[in-house]
């Protein structure tokens, strides 16, 4: 490898050289990869001090804000479909406006952070969710729910990438992946938990005077980023040069070259069919086939944070058995079958007691956590100079997938869905993570040239 390598999203940078090994250790997400470029060496007084971890915990906040937003719409959504007169197949389109316009953008903002880093572009970041809270909490038709879900995918798809991009500038490539991991736990943690609070909170607030809450608060967070975050200075003597050329020409030309890449693109439908059903379930159609099967709205709240909750458990450990394995594809194999499983009996089950229910929803997100395994594959199957693009292949296929899985099968629902549409209507996401089992069965484990 040369002395110049490409930044987590394609773009060239001086940086030094990743071998493409590093990958192995991926959490599975693009911003992995920002933690291994080694761009400060040395003894610097700041990083990993408290100046980084006041960023840090800033990134975190900012990620487990934007995950409330995100995964409170399961909870919300029905009053918004009342209250704005839409019916359920704009209420499933609004949610996946806001999956692919996260999975566009998400391919380009890790490249922008190289390129302009993180301040002012975290700020804006922030700025940009917190308007698209307010423009939610304005919804009376569907033109405003659409933009507000396009507004906050923006802002988003800055979140776990600038998380990644903060922790490895500030806390050095060593400490990147648990720095991140922790992330990513917070997350979970924050959805899982987010749901039943949002859903107490409105008791005593409607869903508008809870938006405008979390707008109020984005506010305070926009604020406290332009004054905080930046990257902290290099050490003495190490000159960061900024990356050259067209940002967005090179972002393309790199995805262009990993996607040419046989196992990228099934790490992608493996990856992007356990989390896309994961998404569809958690933040959409979980608690609305808890109420079909006649679930009180809080219990099917609290089912629907348990899948979450699954998630932040099973998500670290899919690394752990598959390097005890020493296996990729066959711990994401088993894993999917056992996640299609699991959404299979939630959906089918003709009578489904309180216990297996709060089960089967762990497990949907507990087994979920296999879709790790593809970003750790795409990884560790092309050049170092790739590793960032092949991820956000997979990170992108990820939300698309999960956007077609809220979608389509809201134009299959009646208005006054029962339980039997429901069932008429999601035999297609079991099938989908039937679909990235078997991707997984023809991923080659030799290791490949490219990665050496």
């Amino acid at each position: 490898m040369s002395d110049t390598t490409t930044s987590a999203d394609g773009t060239p940078g001086a940086a030094t050289a990743v071998p493409a090994q590093s990958a192995g250790s991926s959490t599975g997400h693009a911003a992995y990869y920002h933690g291994s470029h080694q761009w400060f060496h040395g003894d610097h007084r700041r990083i990993g001090g408290p100046e980084a971890w006041l960023i840090w915990v800033l990134a975190t906040t900012f990620v487990v804000w934007l995950f409330a937003i995100q995964t409170g719409y399961a909870v919300v959504s029905p009053d918004i479909q009342n209250d704005a007169s839409l019916t359920i197949g704009q209420i499933g389109l609004a949610a996946s406006i806001y999956t692919w316009v996260f999975a566009l953008v998400q391919f380009f903002s890790g490249a922008l952070l190289d390129r302009f880093g993180p301040r002012p572009l975290m700020a804006i970041a922030v700025a940009f969710v917190t308007v698209g809270a307010f423009l939610y909490a304005g919804t009376t038709n569907f033109g405003t729910l659409a933009t507000a879900q396009a507004v906050l995918a923006i802002g988003s798809s800055f979140g776990f990438v600038g998380a990644g991009y903060l922790g490895g500038n500030w806390f050095g490539a060593a400490k990147y992946g648990l720095m991140f991991g922790l992330v990513q736990t917070f997350a979970s943690l924050g959805s899982a938990i987010g749901q039943p609070l949002i859903l107490a909170t409105l008791d005593n607030l409607t869903w508008q005077e809870l938006l405008v809450a979390f707008g109020v608060f984005g506010v305070i967070l926009t604020v406290l980023f332009f004054a905080f975050v930046r990257n902290p200075a290099p050490a003495p003597g190490v000159v960061v040069e900024k990356p050259k050329g067209n940002v967005f020409a090179n972002i393309l030309r790199d995805l262009g070259k990993a996607f040419s890449n046989v196992r990228v693109v099934l790490a992608s439908i493996l990856a992007g069919a356990s989390f896309g059903a994961m998404l569809a379930v958690g933040t959409l159609w979980g608690p609305r086939i808890m109420e079909a099967r006649g679930a009180e709205t809080d219990f099917a709240t609290v089912l629907t944070a348990l899948a979450w909750l699954g998630l932040a458990v099973g998500a670290p450990l899919a690394n752990i058995v598959s390097n005890r394995w020493g296996s990729r594809k066959w711990p994401a194999f088993y894993a999917l079958v056992l996640q299609a499983l699991a959404i299979a009996l939630v959906i089918y089950l003709p009578e489904e007691g309180k216990g297996a229910a709060l089960t089967l929803m762990f497990a949907i997100g507990f087994f979920a956590g296999g879709h790790m395994l593809g970003f750790t594959i795409a990884g560790e199957v092309v050049p170092g100079r790739l590793v960032g693009s092949a991820s956000a292949i997979v990170n992108g296929i990820c939300f698309i997938v999960g956007g077609l899985l809220q979608s389509i099968p809201s134009q299959l629902l009646p208005d006054d869905a029962d339980l039997a549409d429901f069932q008429t209507a999601l035999w297609l996401i079991p099938v989908v993570v039937v679909i990235g089992a078997i991707a997984s069965l023809f991923i080659s484990e030799k290791k490949p040239a490219t990665a050496a």
